[in-house]
């Protein structure tokens, strides 16, 4: 038997258990109301209490599947003990497969769907809410009554709690109004129809289509997260309009720390913290930072390295802008770490006055060093200060500010675990310079494998800087990989170290540096490319995909080159095995 046949009568085998589970639908039944819930034990009563108290349709018109997916909490015992304050409404409990609001949410649309069939109501209504959403009283009556007068899909007004709403910086709300303006402008130029388009919106809080529509389309796609999106786009490919009035209405959380990985808390927790966690360099002076810098006192200790190879015409200017903040005490320790340069970097690095080391001689026992990651790994060895900042020694208009910048926001807010530097990067073409054109790694690689994997980190500006800081505390904690991935490795995992609100990024201007050639920037992306599906499927996928050198067709033939892609352990993992 084909591997698609036994999947499908899987598929019908479980649908067929979930009914199962389930009393027949009553006669009178003209909807069905789809909740997904997963650890919602502090919303789940408000929901259900307000669509128990629909006005303008009578109980016996309705039902309610609750889907309950893998909740670990009080959310199950918590909807029993509402439906008991309600007799007159019938809720039905369902187990989702455990895989996200998406599927959880089609789990309870397919079981509604064959409820309806059931009982020849192919214009019964499928509508959905979610959990942490109060529906208005008369939101279903409204929504049959748009079915009635000949829509088949309807999309509800969505607004936020006002009380977590009024707790979001203003910015961020007037960002979303922005969005929403240029949502409707796109929604009234779709009209072709006398269909209600009174606003935009048309998401799980609040959707709903017929049965009849829903078998059309081939139900709502099986994915965990964005499934109201997707479900949107089946209709329009179906050319199925959506009826969007504004007297069919919600109230929803406006909280920013939700358990599906997209969807509204994320895209709100993602504002918040743009707003809250960007800084300025330019607010962070001299002055100010030697003020800060004192009152930090030990926790406040700065050690600043710079890892070089072969940047003889850039470290010394480098340098004469950091060496005077070392001696007004804003930084403990200057660093230059060397890979054996041969332009004589290391030795203009020392008449500058930094201490400088080569790579290679900082834990020699783990063999020659084997990159810049490697370098940042080995320079925590050979520092103290409880601040490291790393500065890239190829910068051409290299100022204090760089300095200042990434310290500032450290020294001043102890919760503050991470910082990346955040700047425009020009590109030089010969004479012509675009403003906006370096950093093609940054968006061709990493910018696309961030907001598809780690959305949380969609809003870091420069996710590949080679400017950051952060504390030791978190440094000796994370793997390093030894080339150019360690940049990604270290955003990442800090992240899952520290939380998002630890990580913070600081406007430092404008950068120029050197510019590698495409198949430079290859290898780097290559690199980059390993270090992030390390983190996001873990070392299994890595060893299984082997990868090898890196094979790059020339002139008719093979060049292989080899990237280095392994990594070190955290420092404090050898620590402690000494």
């Amino acid at each position: 038997m084909r591997a698609v046949d036994l999947r499908a009568r899987a598929l019908a085998a479980d649908a067929a258990a979930r009914d199962a589970v389930l009393a027949a639908p009553a006669p009178t039944i003209r909807a069905c109301v789809v909740v997904p819930a997963r650890d919602e034990q502090a919303h789940i009563v408000g929901c259900i209490d307000a669509l128990a108290r629909q006005t303008g349709v009578a109980p016996s018109d309705y039902e309610v599947l609750l889907v309950l997916d893998a909740c670990c909490d009080e959310t199950e015992a918590r909807a029993r003990a509402a439906a008991q304050a309600h007799p007159a409404l019938t809720l039905h409990l369902l187990q989702g497969p455990g895989a996200g609001a998406g599927a959880a949410r089609k789990a309870g649309m397919d079981v509604a769907c064959r409820r309806l069939h059931a009982l020849e109501r192919p214009s019964g209504l499928i509508a959905c809410s979610d959990a942490d959403t109060i529906v208005a009283p008369d939101w279903l009556a409204t929504q049959l009554d748009a079915v009635a007068a000949g829509a088949r899909a309807v999309g509800g007004r969505i607004m936020l709690d006002a009380q977590e709403a009024g707790e979001l910086p203003p910015v961020v709300l007037e960002r979303r109004e922005a969005l929403a303006s240029a949502r409707m402008e796109r929604v009234l130029a779709e009209a072709a129809d006398d269909l209600p388009r009174e606003h935009w919106q048309f998401s799980g809080a609040s959707m709903a289509v017929t049965a009849e529509v829903y078998v059309a389309i081939g139900g709502i796609a099986a994915q965990p997260a964005l499934e109201d999106e997707a479900l949107e786009r089946r209709l329009t490919e179906h050319g199925v309009a959506i009826a969007r009035p504004l007297a069919v209405r919600v109230t929803t959380s406006a909280r920013t720390h939700g358990r599906a990985r997209r969807g509204l808390a994320r895209d709100l927790e993602l504002a918040d913290w743009l707003e809250r966690r960007s800084y300025r360099g330019d607010d962070y002076g001299l002055a100010r930072v030697q003020e800060l810098r004192a009152a930090a006192g030990q926790a406040g200790s700065v050690s600043v390295v710079l890892p070089a190879r072969e940047v003889a015409s850039t470290i010394g200017t480098i340098l004469d802008a950091l060496v005077p903040l070392r001696e007004l005490g804003v930084i403990d320790e200057l660093l230059v770490i060397d890979a054996a340069s041969v332009d004589g970097t290391a030795a203009i690095a020392a008449a500058h006055g930094a201490t400088v080391v080569q790579e290679s001689a900082v834990l020699p026992e783990h063999g020659p060093a084997r990159g810049k990651g490697d370098a940042l790994w080995r320079s925590l060895a050979v520092t103290r200060g409880e601040i490291v900042a790393f500065l890239d020694a190829d910068t051409e208009d290299f100022h204090p500010g760089f300095a200042l910048g990434l310290l500032g926001p450290l020294l001043a807010d102890p919760a503050l675990q991470f910082l990346k530097g955040a700047f425009r990067r020009p590109f030089r073409l010969g004479d012509r310079t675009l403003p906006d054109g370096g950093g093609r790694v940054t968006e061709l690689v990493a910018r696309p494998l961030l907001n598809l994997h780690v959305p949380e980190l969609a809003g870091f500006v420069q996710p590949l800087a080679g400017e950051f800081a952060a504390r030791r505390s978190l440094l000796e904690q994370l793997p390093f990989p030894v080339g150019y991935g360690v940049e990604i490795a270290t955003l990442i995992d800090a992240l899952r170290h520290a939380g998002l609100d630890a990580l913070a990024q600081v406007d430092l201007g404008t950068r120029q540096n050197r510019h590698q050639s495409l198949r430079a920037l290859s290898a780097m992306a290559y690199a980059v490319m390993v270090a992030a599906e390390r983190r996001i499927h873990g070392d299994g996928a890595v060893a299984l995909a082997a990868p090898g050198p890196l094979a790059l067709p020339h002139d008719g033939h093979l060049e292989v080159q080899q990237v280095a892609v392994e990594e070190r352990p955290p420092l404090r993992a050898l620590t402690r095995a000494a």
